[in-house]
């Protein structure tokens, strides 16, 4: 009996099964998964090959001087992940903001006037109104007395300390305060601006609205559109404040999204990334069977793209030239940028385009990797065949499933298709942009610093802790306890891991939007990508010629992805699922189940 492996080498995870093989005939001993080392489809990737072979032999007794040979898949990486490519312009030239939204502002209401230091109230002699900045060297008690005895208008304060109730605990008249303004000292002074502080529970409805801010400073229509940023950012928050300062005081320089070249069989199609990912994909769509993109020079899309490139020339030693992209995929999304000219960080969600770019795969890169771990371990190692192709092969090994018979692979870096028919004909195809992609969009739009804090959004449920006994599960339900929680947990978003409750750390939004953008985040990837595969390996184009599907790859396990992709397809009439492979291993170990039984002449079906 002749002892094989077979190896899947993934984005995120590398893949092994392990078998005897017989007479054509094939008894499997074992699985086994690892971390991928390094980008697919490169040299790195030796390490976690070895990682996950190990595994399995260990578990099935096997030593390495056992096997008889191993086979690895055409790898086609996926470079450079997405980039974030943003469509509308942030440029703010005659206005600073201070939106930030601190728990306790003071008073209430909307106000204007020129700002002025508490200090210099005594020496003024002009009679308008004014709004009193108020450093942290000032006590509470200093700034309410000063306000109550100034003979000046004073319509409202901007405070530095958490201030804000204290003060308007002691005032004569009630005024809107905004405190924890920790940037005070660049509160620009003598210029006009407006104030305003919802009651508790409510938002600011002047400030967030253009022409509330217009009407204000008595803005020209020119003028309005360029503090539609403004309003925007300051949407939701409890308190605000805008300050109009002098013109060309704030400027931004803006670099275009730019161009994308697309080169395929059916002729070139140029696109403008501000056009939309809709218009970027129909592009895509027209241009045929993929041979090339490029971005244009000085843009971010040109940057993006010369980026991959350049990685993968790096890590082939091969020249830039010779690298082509082989798939786009296209989301339109939003991302959270810094609004020049605000004191306190404040962020506006701008429209985006999301873009996963996919080299093409190189046989040649993967015989070298072939070739190097072969002197390493001493065992025969092939290149097996193309991910897609040995897939089906192993999700035919899923209970109930025959040909003819279409499958989607959802991995982290590329959605793969194929299809076999009943004369086992396969018809596959590679496209870019899976988990990784979705974990990008979850964690470009909630402002998420920590890749690894997006990826757990991704995977796992939410709730909300609501006392310390018990939890609002995202679907509403109720689940109680007889221990008390940890109180750091109180009132906050959790994310429902295996191993316990993680705190969502930052001001994030609602559980309700958190749930939205990832479900929408799944929805623009794979449920794209599902329906974009499919046509393309249909005998017809058409995704309605296909009856069955079967979904495998590590984000198949997903807890929602399977349902979103299943409920499009049976709009078609299609009737999908997840695979078990070998009626064990749900829906992993599909390519490297396959690569095996591509050595037996029956295909192991």
């Amino acid at each position: 009996m002749k002892i094989i492996a077979g190896i899947d080498i993934g984005n995120a995870t590398t893949e092994t099964a392990l078998a005897g093989v017989e007479n054509d005939k094939v008894e499997f001993l074992g699985s086994g998964i690892a971390s991928t080392t390094g980008i697919k489809g490169t040299s790195d990737n030796i390490k976690g090959v070895f990682n996950s072979l190990t595994k399995v032999l260990k578990k099935a007794n096997i030593t390495m001087e056992q096997l008889s040979e191993i086979r690895i898949n055409e790898a086609a990486p996926v470079i450079g992940d997405v980039a974030m490519e943003t469509i509308t312009e942030t440029i703010i030239t005659e206005s600073t903001m201070i939106g930030h939204n601190p728990s306790t502002p003071g008073g209430l209401g909307v106000a204007s006037g020129t700002t002025i230091m508490i200090s210099d109230l005594a020496n003024i002699t002009e009679n308008k109104d004014y709004v009193v900045i108020i450093p942290q060297n000032v006590s509470f008690l200093e700034a309410a007395n000063a306000i109550n005895n100034s003979n000046k208008s004073i319509t409202a304060a901007i405070v530095q300390r958490d201030d804000g109730v204290l003060i308007d605990n002691r005032l004569k008249k009630r005024i809107p305060i905004v405190d924890e303004v920790k940037l005070i000292e660049k509160v620009p002074r003598g210029m006009l601006c407006a104030v305003e502080v919802a009651g508790t529970g409510g938002i600011v409805e002047v400030l967030s609205n253009p022409y509330g801010i217009a009407t204000l400073f008595k803005l020209t229509p020119e003028e309005t559109k360029k503090i539609v940023l403004i309003a925007r950012a300051l949407i939701g928050n409890r308190s605000a404040v805008v300050i109009k300062t002098p013109k060309g005081d704030v400027k931004e320089r803006r670099i275009p999204a730019g161009t994308i070249e697309i080169i395929g069989t059916e002729g070139k199609t140029i696109v403008d990334v501000e056009e939309g990912s809709e218009r970027i994909m129909e592009a895509i769509a027209k241009a045929g069977n993929m041979e090339d993109a490029m971005g244009e020079p000085g843009t971010n899309a040109g940057g993006m793209l010369d980026k991959v490139k350049l990685v993968m020339a790096q890590l082939t030693s091969k020249d830039i030239r010779d690298i082509k992209i082989q798939d786009l995929l296209t989301v339109d999304t939003f991302t959270p940028k810094m609004v020049q000219g605000g004191l306190a960080n404040e962020f506006s969600e701008e429209n985006a385009v999301g873009i996963a770019a996919m080299v093409k795969a190189d046989k040649l890169q993967m015989e070298m990797i072939a070739k190097e771990l072969t002197e390493k371990i001493g065992v025969p190692v092939k290149v097996g065949g193309v991910e897609a192709d040995m897939a089906i092969r192993g999700a035919l090994t899923t209970p109930g499933t025959i040909k003819p018979l279409a499958i989607i692979d959802m991995g982290a870096g590329s959605t793969d298709a194929s299809i076999i028919s009943k004369d086992e004909k396969i018809t596959s195809v590679h496209l870019a942009g899976a988990g990784n992609m979705v974990t990008m969009l979850i964690q470009s739009e909630l402002g998420i610093d920590d890749f690894d804090t997006a990826e757990d959004i991704k995977r796992y449920p939410l709730a909300k802790v609501e006392s310390l006994f018990h939890i609002r599960h995202e679907d509403g339900t109720v689940q109680f306890f007889d221990e008390p929680l940890d109180p750091k947990l109180f009132a906050r978003v959790v994310i429902l891991k295996s191993d316990g409750m993680i705190p969502l750390e930052g001001n994030h939004t609602s559980i309700e939007k958190i749930k939205m953008i990832r479900r929408n985040a799944k929805r623009k990837v794979f449920v794209t990508n599902a329906l974009r595969s499919l046509a393309k390996v249909s005998p017809t184009n058409n995704v309605r010629d296909i009856e069955f599907v079967v979904l495998v790859g590590g984000s198949a396990i997903d807890f929602e992805i399977p349902e979103l992709v299943t409920d499009a397809l049976s709009q078609y009439k299609i009737v999908s699922g997840r695979a078990n492979i070998r009626g064990t291993e749900g829906p992993r170990n599909a390519v490297a189940t396959g690569l095996v039984l591509s050595m037996s002449e029956k295909g192991g079906n």
